[in-house]
């Protein structure tokens, strides 16, 4: 089977998704030219103190393609469900080890690998030989289309400026509300589910005694009708997994039906700003702030009331679903990946874990071990049956019955 060599890459997305796959193309035996086109204007994308569940993709593509010379991830050694007293449920506890890790640990190390980018995540790490991508910022994709046997990709830049290039092959890894997705599948769009994902982070130190108990390298839920709450350590500042220096990370799902008043306000800025998928850090109205931590001693178990109170800041992510009947377009020259392809409703804890998917196929694909047909069956099949079992779980946890409702 004959590897697959394009001379030069252009990819939309400098997140995870577009990183992981930039390091698969400079990881490869003839590695093309890489130029990353990122849509923020700012140099480091923020990640808002995001956990992340490191699933067997993830760890796969750490270990075999970033080498990061460090560990990466929290081992998470149970499994387990509170009642609404904070007790754990019976039988509910399951000796399953998960690793839990942070979205801007991540971000960080890949950075290092794919355009060298320093900083106090890699310090003390050694520095490899792999060739290093071009990474641009404020790049707005306005147009992709065939050029002969290229694909010119057009956008403009942060001054207005218009600009284009054209590359042999073209990735878009620009995340769930897809730029290309939309140019190039326009029926698939990406829709409102009826819940968001309130989600913050405090210090483990801040954690009480009873508190920690439960929430210690354990996985702990808590369930209730309309509502679903989940808490895991993740690294803390500069990725530190040292104990009584990471991070507890929470998210708690509640309903919010589309067009209500209580929807909008949740959305709407302190700058007046209706938001339409994240409410970031710093922007949500105080009084909206102050209503939820008065909420959650109403409803939640102890612990839980507890570290919503303890966070500072929290910030929201509505919950959506995006799927692309196809992922690949322009004769196979261009691809969608990660998010751009599919959405994945948090409960799969697969965003990321997809991402690494791709890539390793990406990777056989280069090195000829499977076939374009074999990479875009398996792209699509991943993307097909995740999202899936993501709407699966999403509609038992907020709109029907857990059998571990609490």
């Amino acid at each position: 089977m004959s590897a697959f060599h394009p001379k030069s890459v252009i990819i939309v997305g400098g997140s995870l998704a577009g990183l992981m796959h930039a390091l698969t193309f400079l990881s490869s035996k003839d590695p093309p030219s890489v130029r990353i086109l990122e849509r923020s204007p700012t140099n480091l994308l923020h990640n808002q103190g995001a956990g992340v569940v490191a699933g067997n993709e993830t760890q796969e593509f750490f270990e075999k393609v970033v080498r990061p010379g460090r560990e990466i991830a929290i081992t998470s050694k149970c499994r387990l469900y509170l009642n609404r007293k904070g007790e754990v449920m019976e039988g509910s506890v399951e000796n399953r080890q998960q690793r839990m890790t942070s979205w801007d640990l991540l971000y960080h190390l890949l950075r290092w690998r794919v355009d060298g980018l320093e900083s106090e995540y890699v310090t003390g790490l050694k520095p490899d030989d792999r060739p290093k991508a071009q990474y641009e910022n404020g790049c707005t994709i306005k147009s992709v289309e065939e050029a002969g046997q290229k694909v010119k990709v057009t956008w403009t830049n942060q001054d207005s400026s218009e600009q284009s290039a054209e590359a042999d092959m073209v990735i878009g890894a620009d995340g769930g509300s897809s730029t290309m997705r939309r140019l190039l599948n326009p029926d698939s769009t990406r829709s409102y589910v009826g819940y968001v994902a309130w989600r913050g982070t405090l210090p483990e130190t801040e954690l009480s005694a009873s508190a920690t108990k439960v929430f210690s390298e354990q996985f702990a839920f808590y369930h209730q009708t309309g509502c679903q709450l989940l808490g895991y350590l993740i690294p803390g500042h500069n990725g530190t997994l040292e104990a009584g220096k990471r991070l507890f990370n929470w998210i708690w799902y509640r309903n919010y039906p589309e067009g209500s008043e209580e929807l909008e306000d949740l959305m709407t800025g302190t700058d007046g700003t209706r938001h339409a998928i994240t409410l970031p850090i710093g922007t949500m109205n105080p009084s909206v702030w102050e209503k939820q931590k008065k909420l959650a001693p109403e409803v939640l178990p102890p612990q839980y009331a507890e570290v919503v109170n303890t966070t500072k800041e929290a910030f929201i992510q509505c919950v959506t679903d995006n799927i692309s009947d196809q992922n690949s377009f322009l004769g196979g020259k261009v691809v969608l990946v990660g998010d751009a392809l599919a959405g994945f409703r948090p409960h799969t804890a697969a965003s990321t874990g997809q991402a690494a998917f791709d890539a390793l196929r990406l990777g056989e694909l280069l090195g000829g071990e499977i076939s374009r047909k074999q990479y875009d069956e398996a792209i699509l099949d991943f993307a097909k049956k995740t999202q899936a079992h993501g709407v699966y779980l999403g509609q038992r946890s907020q709109f029907g019955e857990h059998p571990f409702n609490g």
